[in-house]
């Protein structure tokens, strides 16, 4: 997965962080997240506020 897969991305947060609420999270705890996911395999440090607020709108949607 790379930063631009934010659905994708979305899925597996929501997959594997289950109790996680993604309205609530932190973006720095969204980024250790993300780099954590199995598959992950882009550069760490451009996952920047603008992808955060995707995935994390994303995450939100997938929840509902």
């Amino acid at each position: 997965m790379k930063w631009t897969d934010i659905t994708a991305i979305a899925e597996a947060l929501y997959d594997k962080f289950p109790e996680v609420d993604p309205a609530t999270i932190r973006f720095v705890d969204l980024h250790n997240k993300v780099v954590e996911l199995d598959g992950f395999d882009d550069d760490h440090s451009r996952g920047g506020e603008r992808v955060l607020e995707a995935i994390q709108q994303a995450w939100i949607d997938e929840a509902q």
